[in-house]
This record gives C-alpha cells, structure tokens and sequence, in this order.
C-alpha cells in the first residue's frame, strides 16, 4: 500500500503514527504527494542528513512541466531554477546573502531584538484575557524583525503578508502563482525606491553592488522576506506551546534562563511534523538503504521525521529542555543550510526569554486538543494560542506625605526658624 501525505495527526504535538510505523521499517518509502503524484520518502536521521548535502540531489529538473510536484505552491511545490545551472545559481546566491547574516551580524543586532520584543509584551500586559500569543507575538515579531534588516516598510505588512501566505499556498496553485507574483512586483518597487533613497539596510547594500541586477535584487529579497518572517512565526508559536503544555519545564526557564539556548534547540526539533519535508529532485541514479531512486525522481527529505530518529534521540517524543539537540536538522545541513539560522535563533531565544520571565504564570486557555495547525499553507503552524496570566496586584498606594513633603513652603521656613534661634 502506498500512503500519502500529508499524514495524519491527533494533536498539534503529536508526531503522526504512520510515519513512525514507516520508520521503523527503514529508512526510505514509497509515497505519493498531498497532489498524488508518486514520491520517495526518507526518515532516516543518517540518510536525510547526508542526502541534504549530497550533489545528486537539487531542486530543479530537466523537464519541469512534467516533474512530480510535492504541492501547489509556486514557491516550493515543484521544481525551481535552472537545470544546467542550479549548482553555481545556488553559490551566487548564497555569495550575495551570506554576508548580510552572519552570525557577528546577528549578534549585534540582537539588542534591537529585545527591544521590540519588549515593546510587544508591554502591550500584551494590557490586553484582555484570554489573550492570543500569536497575534500579540509571534506573529508581528518576526515581521518587525525582517523588515529591519531588509528595509521594507513595517506598515506595508498586511499586504506583503497576504501575497507571502498567498505563494504559500499548497492546493492553491492559481493563487500561489499570483501571490508570488505580486511579492516579486514589490520587491522591484522596493528597489526602485532604495535606488533613490538608499538606507542602511539589505536592499540598499545589495543595490551598490556590482553586477545585481534589480530583478535579481527583488527576487533574492523577496524570497528573504517570505522565509525571514513565514517559518519564525510557525515557530515562536509552537517553541510556547510545547513550554505551555510542559509547565514544570516553563517553571524551570523562569528559574534558570541559561538554560534557554538549550531549550530553542529541542523547540526546533521537537514539533511533530507530516507534510513531507523538503523537496529534491535526483539528478542521477542512485542507491539509498537499498532502493534505487532513478533521474528525475522526487524525493523528500524528512527533517521532522529525521529529528524523530529514535537511534539519534532517545525517547524523541518526549518534550525536554535539558536535551542536546544542536544537531537537529530543522535548518537543513551542508551548502544549503539556511542562512537565516543565526537570526531566527536569536528571534526565539530573546522571544521566549522575555515571555517566561514576564508571565511566569502563563497558562494554556484551551485544552491543547483544541488548537488548530494550518493544512493549507507551506509552514503550516497554529492558528491562534489563547493564554491566560495571574495578573500581579496593584502597587500599594504610596504612604500620606509627611508635613515637610506637603507643605514646600513650610519645608523652607524650617531651616530659618532653626537658624533664628
């Protein structure tokens, strides 16, 4: 029998059963794609990792009209890029980004980070409860965030972010088409206006840069701009519910914030995971775990299901902040490993810090049956979060002013009558 994605999931936590039936029976399968076309599915923690930085695999196809598709997204649904010149495409593009962040480069903006990250918790201090999480954080961070950095007007978000969730769109190809199509026109629009108004930030700097074309610019950005805010808002949203659904390891980041780089590390790993992972194309045949995939196949590469590895991670459907995870691979491996990876650690790190230490008796609203993960869209990630907080009491009022305090005039006379003594 041949199954087919995206698998099925009791909860928003809960790794769906089949694909641990499927990996406890190797490492590669048989599938067919949520569009029904025919797929091979990798497990593996072993196998993923190295096929993630094995040159046999790309993400484009010598015949991309009739290639399986793994979705109907425009964006990473099917093949992308150049057949012939996937592989220095590839180099050039990471040779333009690559510089815009670095780690060093991260780091030195994570101050700003932190500020805004207060700034949205000031305000959800005032909010009525229940309150959701993802409206009030998890959301507007990550947009507030790659705006900075790229140099895209914040109050342009509601409508870059209607064109990202429109090219991200799974079933929807028409809609897909036109969502990326609309992103791509404001980034030219973006770089029109950088030309002219240059600032200190991505699109600027990569406008004084020899041999970039503004199509190029406008691609480059736009992709940045989707993958910058798309996957840290899926995140952010499950990094607080797996420690809202936890309490005694909420209590222990409250205790003990060392312990949250560890804690982000087993965030990123931790989600269960059933849309298939990431899309490849076989550029040659070749064996893996006994199957031969032939030129041409597409063959997805399955990140959650890897991080699910039994025989990398003892007990990987436990939930446990003090676990050693770096080695997950959420962010991918090798020459493709994801760029953004320094910025949206720092995201969730300071995102989750701030939100332990200033609710520290944050509380799900709702049972966690009750929530709902997005089918519909590439990132998937929960609709809402409602979360209720004991609110502190009131300051106590301040104490009656003394005489001296009340009166200014009789505090001046004193030292006069002392001195006429």
């Amino acid at each position: 029998m041949t199954h087919q994605l995206p698998f099925e999931q009791a909860g928003p936590l809960q790794f769906p059963p089949l694909q641990r039936e499927l990996q406890a029976q190797g490492a590669v399968h048989k599938i067919r794609t949520r569009v029904g076309h025919d797929a091979w599915l990798v497990t593996g923690y072993d196998e993923t990792r190295r096929l993630l930085d094995d040159p046999r695999l790309g993400r484009s196809h010598p015949c991309p009209e009739s290639a399986a598709r793994s979705g109907e997204s425009a964006l990473f649904g099917g093949p992308l890029g150049n057949y012939a010149t996937e592989e220095a495409d590839h180099v050039r593009m990471r040779s333009l980004l690559q510089p815009h962040f670095t780690p060093g480069r991260m780091r030195a903006f994570r101050p700003r980070v932190e500020d805004l990250t207060a700034e949205l918790l000031d305000k959800l201090t005032h909010q009525d409860q229940p309150a959701d999480v993802i409206t009030a954080l998890a959301l507007p961070l990550p947009i507030l965030v790659i705006c900075e950095l790229l140099g895209v007007p914040y109050e342009d978000r509601t409508r870059f972010r209607a064109w990202t969730q429109a090219a991200a769109d799974v079933l929807d190809r028409p809609r897909s088409e036109q969502g990326l199509d609309e992103l791509f026109q404001y980034g030219k629009e973006l770089v029109t206006r950088k030309r002219r108004e240059p600032g200190d930030d991505v699109i600027s700097r990569l406008c004084t840069t020899d041999g970039v074309g503004d199509d190029e610019i406008a691609m480059l950005t736009m992709a940045l701009l989707f993958a910058g805010h798309e996957t840290t808002v899926v995140q952010i949203g499950l990094g607080a519910l797996l420690l809202l659904s936890h309490p005694g390891q909420w209590r222990a980041l409250a205790e003990s914030p060392d312990r949250i780089p560890d804690a982000v590390e087993e965030i990123l790993r931790a989600p269960g995971k059933s849309g298939g992972g990431i899309p490849r194309y076989a550029r040659t045949d070749f064996d893996i775990d006994g199957v031969t995939i032939q030129a041409g196949d597409l063959v997805m590469l399955d990140n959650g299901a890897a991080n699910h590895d039994p025989a990398v991670f003892p007990d990987p459907d436990r939930f446990d902040i003090t676990r050693r995870a770096a080695f997950h691979l959420t962010f991918g491996h090798g020459a493709r490993y994801c760029i953004g990876a320094p910025l949206a650690r720092i995201e969730l790190q300071v995102a989750l810090a701030q939100l332990v230490r200033r609710f520290p008796t944050m509380r799900l609203a709702v049972p966690v049956e009750k929530l709902t993960v997005r089918s519909d869209v590439l990132t998937g990630g929960l609709v809402n979060l409602p979360v209720a907080w004991e609110s502190p009491p009131p300051p106590p009022p301040p104490p009656p002013p003394s005489p001296t305090s009340a009166d200014p005039a009789r505090a001046e006379a004193r030292p006069t009558r002392e001195r006429n003594r």
